[in-house]
């Protein structure tokens, strides 16, 4: 059964008389045929203006939405002959964060993707895509075995932040986020990384350091979740749509202050909505993005990831 957002409700009521309307029809039944269509034409278009004009807050809960591709529905859609790798070879495999190696659009590449699940069973296996320490050193093993064997390295990020526990505190969660984003930088080959859904504070750029960085129209990215900083700030998380607002994380927001590279279209509705039009969409655009890095050496690489990051720290004078 489809899941429908708050702001969504007024599609809701359209699409459950649409619903009853069809049970209800006898075949060739002219007049509810008509009514169906007229009552589709109007949902289509209430979706079609939401959509348009969401507010941040709004736009957090797309980027959270149960129904949107997750990072296992992307290897899925866009990686043939995926083979999958397990472990930090140090402590334990950490579901959080998925990876393997596989062919996109015929190159052979490595990928690693935080995995949020899509039901009871499958969120509480992947931890709701917070992973621990031992995922993030299990993302660096495979981006330094991606530069031993020159495979391009694509990141895939839905995820609300790092596992806030202690056990992963006392396993020094910290470091092993900075290593992370330290493997990123110090890849010996081209790395595009993309926001699928939620991009949350170091547990998203640990893997999301890349020579280039996409964005779903509907994602979101930041140092802390709308709730968490509205507790801080007014020790109140109901304030998280003021939180929202103010700290800029749309990809519309982060484009124009250019800490992302691109934007990936969704389709009208929401990638959760038709995810077979947003993940080929995806695919074009990491495309897009690989292929002026593929003839590129390690040095010229690994010196535009450092620029570019460097650069987002400059002020204007």
């Amino acid at each position: 059964m489809r899941q429908y957002l708050d702001f969504e409700k007024p599609v809701a009521e359209l699409e459950a008389k649409i619903e009853e309307l069809r049970q209800m029809a006898s075949p060739g039944e002219l007049n509810i045929a008509d009514e169906v269509a007229r009552l589709s034409s109007k949902a289509d278009s209430q979706l079609r203006g939401i959509y348009a004009k969401l507010s941040p807050w709004q736009k957090t809960q797309v980027a959270r939405h149960a129904e949107r591709p997750k990072a296992l529905s992307v290897i899925k859609a866009l990686i043939e002959d995926f083979i999958p790798l397990a472990g930090d070879r140090a402590f334990a495999d950490d579901a959080a964060i998925v990876g393997g190696m596989g062919k996109f659009r015929g190159h052979p590449v490595l990928v690693i993707g935080t995995e949020k699940g899509t039901d009871t069973e499958t969120r509480i296996k992947h931890n709701f895509g917070m992973a621990k320490p031992e995922g993030y050193r299990k993302a660096k093993r495979l981006m330094e075995l991606a530069g031993r064997f020159n495979l391009p390295i694509l990141t895939f990020v839905d995820t609300s932040g790092a596992f806030p526990g202690i056990e992963a505190e006392a396993r020094g969660q910290a470091e092993a986020i900075a290593r992370g984003i330290e493997a990123c930088l110090d890849a010996p080959v081209p790395l595009i990384a993309t926001i699928i859904g939620e991009g949350g504070s170091g547990g998203a750029i640990a893997l999301a350091a890349g020579n280039a960085v996409l964005m779903y129209e509907h994602a979101i990215y930041s140092v802390i979740s709308p709730e968490g900083c509205a507790s801080i700030l007014w020790r109140d998380s109901a304030q998280a749509p003021v939180a929202a607002e103010a700290m800029r994380i749309t990809a519309q927001d982060l484009k124009k202050l250019g800490l992302i590279d691109e934007i990936v279209p969704e389709p009208l509705d929401g990638a959760h909505r038709a995810p077979e039009t947003a993940l080929a969409t995806l695919g074009d655009a990491v495309e897009k993005a690989l292929k002026p890095l593929l003839g590129l050496p390690p040095e010229a690489l690994k010196a535009k990831r450092r620029d570019k990051f460097l650069a987002m720290g400059k002020l204007a004078l």
